[in-house]
C-alpha cells in the first residue's frame, strides 16, 4: 500500500547463498544483485520459480542492522498492496458461494458513501468506484502509526468524498479494498484473518503469512529502512488501516505457493480468475497485467513504510517472480527488468552504479528552501556530506543519486529533479508531473 500522493512515506554487504545450484543465466543477475546492496541501493529477496519449484534464490542485506542480523530466504516482510490479491480471492469464493454478487450495491453495506447506490462490488475490486483514497491524505505519515476504526477509517473516505463519477474511469484507492475487508468480515461474521488462514493459506500450506503486528525480528521477520546518506529505519503502519489493501507479511516461497495455487485453479474457478485478470484502463481485479516484451504476467505491487514488493506470474510460461525488499534506494523496475532478462535469457546491460562528484561550489548554490505555486508543499535542498538532499514539507529527509549535470533522482520512485542554479529554480519530474519550485529569497 502506498501513499499515492507523494513519492515519500518511502555497511558491509551481507548474502545467503542459494539453496540449489544455479543455472549460469543467473550468474549476472546475482551479481547484480550483490553490487546493488553493496552501494546501499537493494535489500531484500528474490526468487524465480518454474512450474512452482525454484530456479533462482537470493537474498542481500539486512533483516536488522542494529544486531548485524542478515536477511535469509525465508525471511517475512511486509508485501503491501499485493495483499490485494488475496483479498480479491476471497471475494471471487463469496461470489462462487453466493454470499456476494460483482454487480451487487455498496449502499447494500455502507448507504452513507456518497454515490454508494452506483458502486458496485466490481468497481471496488477494479477501483472504479471514485471513492477518496485515503493513503492520499496530507497526514498519512503522521496517522499510520495509530491503531484506527471502522468508524474513524469511513469519517476519513466520506470527508474525502467521491473523486469522479463511479464507473467512468480508474484511479487506485485503497479505500475500495479497505471496504471490501470490512465486507467480507460482515457476510462471514468472521475477521479477515481467519478467512484468509481458512480460505486460503492453509489449503495452500502457507505458514509464513499472516496479517502483521509489531516486527519481532526473533521471528524471522525484517524491519524496514529508508536511505537518507545511510538506511534508517522506518516507523511501523498499524494493520487496522491497510487491512485487507496491504496489511500482510509473508516470504518469497510463500508468495510463489500463492500465485502457483491461483493460477492452478486450487482457490477459485477458472471463470473467476478469467475475471481478476480482466483488465479495464489498466486494472484488473486485484491484479495487474505487467509485459516484459511480447510475455505478459499478472500480478501486483506493493509498498508500505520501507518495504517493497512485487508478485508476477506468467501463465503460459508456468514462471512466477518475487521480489520483496525492507530497502529500496533504486528504482524497483530495473531490479525486475534485470530478473526476467536473466529468465527469459534477453539481452541486458549491467548499469553503471558509480556516484558522480559534485563540487562544493554547485552544492551551495544547490542548496536554500523553494516554494511552489503549483502545490502547498515547501522543498528544503541541503548539502549531506556531499550529497543533494531533499525534503518536502512533512515527509522525511531524502539523499538523491547524482546522474547528469543538475540532474538527480529518487531512483525508488522514479523522481527527477532538475536544478537550474543560475535561474535559481528546479523541476520535479515524476510520471506526468512537472512541478516547479523556485528558491525563497
Amino acid at each position: 500500500m502506498l501513499n499515492r500522493f507523494f513519492f515519500f512515506c518511502l555497511i558491509a554487504v551481507v548474502f545467503t547463498p542459494c539453496a540449489q545450484a544455479q543455472s549460469p543465466k543467473y550468474v549476472h543477475l546475482s551479481q547484480f544483485l550483490d553490487s546493488l546492496a553493496a552501494k546501499d541501493k537493494f535489500m531484500g529477496t528474490v526468487l524465480i520459480a518454474e512450474h512452482g519449484q525454484p530456479v533462482f534464490q537470493k537474498a542481500v542485506g539486512w533483516a536488522d542492522l542494529d544486531t548485524q542480523k542478515p536477511l535469509e530466504l525465508e525471511s517475512k516482510l511486509r508485501i503491501g498492496s499485493v495483499t490485494k490479491m488475496f483479498t480479491s480471492v476471497l471475494v471471487f469464493q463469496a461470489i462462487e458461494q453466493g454470499r456476494l454478487s460483482l454487480d451487487q450495491s455498496l449502499a447494500d453495506f455502507y448507504p452513507q458513501i456518497k454515490n454508494s447506490e452506483k458502486i458496485s462490488i466490481s468497481q471496488l475490486l477494479q477501483h472504479r468506484s471514485g471513492i477518496f483514497n485515503i493513503t492520499n491524505r496530507l497526514d498519512y505519515n503522521f496517522y499510520r502509526t495509530n491503531p484506527h476504526t471502522e468508524e474513524q477509517l469511513l469519517a476519513m473516505m466520506l470527508e474525502g468524498g467521491s473523486v469522479f463519477e463511479p464507473g467512468t474511469k480508474a484511479d487506485y484507492s485503497n479505500s475500495n479494498y479497505i471496504l471490501l475487508t470490512f465486507i467480507l468480515e460482515k457476510i462471514y461474521k468472521r475477521p479477515y484473518e481467519d478467512l484468509l488462514r481458512s480460505q486460503i493459506l492453509n489449503p495452500l500450506g502457507m505458514k509464513e503469512t499472516y496479517v502483521f503486528g509489531p516486527i519481532e525480528v526473533g521471528k524471522g521477520e525484517a524491519k524496514s529502512y529508508l536511505y537518507n546518506g545511510n538506511w534508517q529505519e522506518d516507523l511501523e503502519a498499524h494493520p487496522s488501516i491497510p487491512l485487507g489493501a496491504g496489511a500482510l507479511t509473508s516470504n518469497v516461497s510463500d508468495l510463489s505457493k500463492f500465485a502457483s495455487g491461483l493460477f492452478e485453479g486450487k482457490l477459485i474457478s477458472t471463470g473467476s480468475l478469467a475475471q481478476m485478470m480482466e483488465m479495464k484502463d489498466g486494472f484488473g481485479r486485484g491484479m495487474f497485467m505487467i509485459p516484459f516484451y511480447e510475455r505478459k504476467s499478472f500480478g501486483h505491487t506493493g509498498g508500505i513504510d520501507g518495504f517493497r514488493a512485487f508478485l508476477g506470474h506468467f501463465p503460459e510460461e508456468n514462471v512466477t517472480l518475487t521480489v520483496l525488499s525492507n530497502g529500496m534506494n533504486y528504482d524497483n523496475n530495473e531490479i525486475l527488468i534485470a530478473a526476467l532478462s536473466a529468465q527469459f535469457e534477453k539481452e541486458w546491460e549491467f548499469p553503471d552504479l558509480r556516484e558522480r562528484a559534485i563540487s562544493e561550489e554547485l552544492m551551495q548554490k544547490y542548496t536554500g528552501t523553494y516554494t511552489s505555486t503549483q502545490i502547498p508543499l515547501q522543498l528544503t535542498v541541503e548539502n549531506k556530506e556531499g550529497k543533494v538532499a531533499i525534503q518536502l514539507t512533512g515527509q522525511p529527509q531524502t539523499v538523491l543519486d547524482a546522474t547528469a549535470e543538475h540532474t538527480f533522482e529518487l531512483k525508488a520512485v522514479r523522481a527527477v529533479f532538475v536544478f537550474d542554479p543560475d535561474q535559481e529554480q528546479v523541476t520535479l519530474k515524476q510520471g506526468a508531473a512537472n512541478i516547479l519550485f523556485r528558491k525563497k529569497q
